[in-house]
């Protein structure tokens, strides 16, 4: 893959601006502090993960919500 490109997509369009948010928002309850430059290729292995493992436990949870309170059985 060229540089500057994407491996993950978004399904709903314009939702970048808000997962970015919801990254810095993850990083600062977990007590790690994003970089001041924006870039995150200097940070650990350890603190990305660690980031991005609670983003989508916070993603999945809320979806599981969201279906428990739509269900009909």
């Amino acid at each position: 893959m060229a540089a500057g490109q994407r491996s993950n997509t978004h399904v709903v369009r314009g939702v970048s601006k808000a997962m970015d948010q919801f990254k810095y928002e993850v990083a600062q309850e977990l007590g790690i502090q994003p970089p001041a430059d924006g870039y995150w290729g200097t940070m650990t292995t350890r603190d990305t993960g660690t980031i991005g493992g609670h983003m989508t436990r916070k993603l999945v949870a809320m979806a599981e919500q969201q279906l428990a309170g739509h269900q009909t059985f």
